[in-house]
């Protein structure tokens, strides 16, 4: 989605902008809101672009000479996309640091359509992969991509693997190697079927909806009997990593998305649901529902997604407080930078102290709030 550039909010105040954004709340299209509320903090907007580069600086510094990050499919693919999606759009015609990891994540098309160096990771590194891929803009990686797709929609579990609609895991995804299905592979799944334009009627779709109902704490959707009613989301059906079958921030972000992009709306129950324990829980300052900043910058990057796609400039929290979202996030990772142009983790569970990725999600999480 593409922010149209508006004359005359361009030669409004900061002021004037902000009274303008409530008045036509109700009856300017949401790209224009948001437009508009994105003029109120040019400076910050231009801080959080320096960042990029500085971020992406460290990337091209620390690429090995085959194109790859980290030597891992998935990382590499993940700083692809932070390229060719950042404010400076860059595209092949670049040069190397650009055409060599696109070479590299297609040297590992496999026969199957899956995308991946290991056996281990291969739904979360093909998904990731035909997402970079579809972001070149470039119609000759379709086969590849297409293959992706293929690869993702057998790998999702339903009667082909012998499971009837009212097992738990219907409908999921997981690694590949894992056999037990999780949001956040599901919720990445999506995510590179949507952007890749899988038909909206594709039965891909209504499955994976299932497996989400069965990770949310709403009781009205979810047909399993550990179900809560707070609206969050857990990793997979009965279990969260943190606490029992808790709901906490970076799962809620995963399947707020995965519920959009499977053609939910914004009104529907379970939308709300999940944007209310978003409100309700509203943070960039750790991963709620998480201890010791364990999966802080998948949050982030899982936050500024879903609250791009949800299409709101601005959120009211549990407690009346208005939240510029984008501003906050654009503050908050400023801040985190490291002088090397860097993001780490200091709690380095789920491969939060590989600068590489944490640098990746960071830009990426970046690149849509400057949007």
């Amino acid at each position: 989605m593409k922010y149209l550039p508006i004359l005359v909010a361009l030669m409004m105040s900061a002021t004037t902008v902000s009274a303008a954004a409530k008045e036509t709340n109700k009856s300017t299209p949401r790209k224009t809101i948001e437009k508009t509320v994105m003029l109120q903090d040019e400076k910050l907007a231009e801080e959080a672009k320096r960042a990029i580069d500085r971020g992406l600086h460290y990337l091209r510094e620390n690429q090995a000479e085959d194109g790859s990050w980290s030597k891992n499919v998935g990382i590499t693919a993940l700083a692809l996309r932070a390229f060719l999606e950042s404010p400076r759009k860059y595209t092949e015609d670049d040069g190397a640091f650009i055409t060599k990891p696109v070479q590299y994540v297609l040297s590992r098309v496999r026969e199957d359509g899956a995308i991946s160096g290991e056996m281990q990771n291969l739904s979360y590194n093909t998904a990731v992969a035909i997402t970079a891929l579809q972001a070149t803009g470039n119609p000759k990686y379709q086969e590849a991509i297409k293959g992706g797709q293929s690869f993702l929609k057998k790998h999702l579990i339903d009667e082909g693997e012998g499971y009837s609609k009212d097992h738990k895991y219907y409908g999921g995804i997981g690694y590949g190697g894992d056999e037990r299905p999780d949001l956040s592979n599901a919720y990445l799944a999506l995510e590179s079927l949507k952007a890749t334009a899988l038909d909206p009627k594709d039965p891909a779709w209504e499955k994976a909806l299932v497996f989400i109902n069965r990770c949310q704490n709403r009781s009205e959707s979810n047909d399993q009997t550990w179900a809560a009613n707070d609206g969050g989301f857990t990793y997979m059906p009965g279990y969260s990593p943190h606490e029992a079958t808790a709901s906490y921030g970076g799962m809620t972000h995963a399947g707020l998305l995965s519920l959009l992009f499977a053609g939910a709306d914004k009104q529907d129950p379970r939308v709300q649901a999940a944007y209310d324990w978003i409100r309700n829980h509203y943070s960039v300052d750790e991963n709620p529902g998480a201890p010791n900043k364990q999966g802080l910058y998948y949050y982030y990057n899982a936050f500024a997604k879903s609250m791009y796609a949800y299409g709101e400039a601005e959120i009211t929290d549990g407690k009346g407080s208005k939240h510029n979202w984008r501003e906050d996030l654009m503050r908050k990772l400023v801040s985190l930078q490291n002088p090397d142009g860097s993001w780490v983790n200091s709690t380095t569970k789920w491969w939060e102290g590989d600068k590489n990725l944490v640098t990746a999600w960071s830009i990426i999480a970046l690149n849509l709030a400057v949007r």
